[in-house]
């Protein structure tokens, strides 16, 4: 079902506090920002490798990243896993009594299909399966 973990998503308050770090003292390849208005953050997305980090800023109070923030701080909030195909992957999990947040996909970053999975049902670990047809993200 799944086919390569696509990326770890961290929690920043600031792209461009964050940002330095990531791109200059360890040199990872920063490949630009995106606004995802459903998610209400603006993602950086950088490279190392073929390991993929994307910095989630909060956009609005409402978001889910601004909640993960004020508890936990800044950090690692979820890990990607490339899956090819979405419907699937969710029909399978909820057989076997996996508990989604989202039971439908929605839209992320670069036009990917994404759905989270509920962290109750995987050990605490806030996890998403992204369907993405353009590989080169």
């Amino acid at each position: 079902m799944l086919s390569k973990i696509n990326h770890v998503g961290v929690a920043v308050a600031s792209l461009e506090e964050a940002l330095p770090f990531y791109r200059d003292s360890l040199g990872m390849t920063f490949s630009g920002t995106e606004e995802v208005p459903s998610q209400l953050v603006r993602v950086a997305f950088l490279s190392v490798g073929e390991s993929k980090i994307e910095l989630l800023e909060p956009t609005s109070p409402e978001s889910p990243v601004t909640k993960f923030l004020e508890k936990n701080g800044p950090g690692v909030h979820h890990v990607a896993y490339g899956v090819d195909d979405i419907e699937a992957a969710i029909a399978a999990l909820v057989a076997k009594g996996t508990r989604m947040i989202d039971a439908v996909p929605r839209n992320g970053a670069h036009g990917a299909r994404i759905a989270f999975i509920h962290p109750k049902s995987s050990g605490g670990v806030l996890t998403e399966l992204c369907e993405v047809h353009d590989h080169s993200h």
